[in-house]
């Protein structure tokens, strides 16, 4: 089994900025090989985007249906495929390449609505394939190393748990003015009942119970739309109550001018706080109680394993966004390579997956019903 993976693609074709994100992290170990794709919501894009990427013509299909029949058929068919589409697709893509035991690597969130994320989650869980969703920040190192940390019981007893997430980019109505990324993102019929909330909201939700190994009981949340006519929220506060005693807060808005990429967890616990800029991923800063802060960084004294087993390049060069998902699809080899052999995947895998999936749908449907009741409390479906 030392053959590449054989890798197809739902979604990601010309124009599209997620489809080659996956295939640049696909390919960075030469892990994976793109064989075949349904790239495109019409056959005239698919084929040219097909044909961009180099594929033979008999294996770019017009629809994924019919590509996960046929490549479930072939002798060299593909082993995993990457959905890459918006979020109202994923569901019935997954479905079908489930359904033929071809593993499934998909881009957050699970799904647009919780009706289909119980589908997907029942499909996965009757199926011989593995599900990973690829919330790639869980695969930068420092987030690794401080996820050891927190488990190591370095910080004490959690106390409270900060996580924002802010950006710029949708403070005018980018939709309107025909950018495709803007455009299905604030469609609820394509991105679901969220808009800021399910985009990035629900990675800084991941994030900080990743990192915290806290699950959140109840939340109250005011979302917003400040832009002009658009349907979906840009800009949310959310309180969080965690199972435990712990509590929290989330922040995430795509109209904060001056924001690109703001995505910022801190954790703090009786002995200690943690605090992990993304914008600044080779540091992670950690203040043990009673003492001065401490800078830690990727390939510096005190990091462990975890980090260094995520660390790709020299100390002081910087590394993030790019490699934090080909880390995740390192693991999903691993895991595809053990899954076939009919071994257990190796301990140290800790790539999200189906559950962590349904827990952001749970995340996003309680704020939705928080907000619609004026920020009352809710507990998490």
């Amino acid at each position: 089994m030392s053959h590449r993976i054989r890798l197809g693609m739902v979604g990601g074709g010309s124009g599209a900025f997620i489809g080659g994100v996956h295939r640049i992290a696909a390919r960075l170990d030469d892990r994976f090989e793109l064989r075949a794709g349904a790239l495109a919501s019409t056959p005239e894009r698919a084929r040219e985007s097909g044909a961009a990427l180099g594929l033979p013509a008999d294996r770019v299909y017009d629809d994924f249906k019919a590509m996960a029949i046929r490549e479930a058929r072939l002798k060299d068919g593909i082993e995993a495929v990457a959905i890459v589409t918006p979020n109202h697709m994923h569901y019935p893509a997954a479905r079908e390449f489930l359904k033929r035991g071809i593993h499934v690597i998909c881009d957050k969130p699970l799904t647009a609505t919780m009706a289909d994320a119980k589908k997907l989650a029942r499909a996965a869980e009757q199926s011989d394939a593995l599900f990973i969703l690829t919330h790639n920040y869980t695969a930068y190192p420092m987030i690794r190393h401080a996820r050891a940390m927190v488990a190591g019981g370095e910080l004490g007893a959690l106390r409270l748990v900060q996580v924002e997430y802010a950006q710029d980019w949708l403070a005018e109505p980018m939709e309107e003015k025909g950018l495709k990324q803007a455009g299905w993102r604030t469609d609820p019929a394509q991105s679901g009942g969220g808009g800021s909330i399910g985009d990035i909201g629900t990675h800084a939700f991941n994030l900080a119970g990743f990192v915290s190994g806290l699950s959140v009981d109840a939340l109250a949340a005011d979302l917003h739309s400040f832009v002009p006519g658009r349907r979906l929220d840009d800009n949310a506060h959310v309180m969080l109550r965690y199972a435990g005693g712990a509590r929290g807060t989330l922040w995430c808005s795509q109209v904060a001018v001056g924001c690109e990429n703001g995505l910022r967890l801190r954790i703090y616990g009786e002995m200690g706080g943690l605090e992990w800029p993304q914008e600044e991923p080779n540091h992670l800063w950690f203040t043990p109680l009673g003492e001065p802060t401490r800078r830690i960084t990727r390939n510096g004294p005190g990091t462990g394993p975890e980090a260094a087993r995520f660390s790709r390049i020299p100390p002081g060069h910087p590394e993030g966004y790019l490699e934090g998902f080909a880390n995740l699809y390192g693991e999903a080899a691993e895991a595809i390579r053990a899954a076939q052999a009919g071994t257990a995947p190796p301990p140290e895998l800790h790539y999200p997956g189906v559950q962590d999936g349904m827990a952001g749908m749970a995340f996003i449907d309680a704020c939705l019903r928080s907000s619609k009741r004026d920020g009352a409390w809710v507990k998490l479906a």
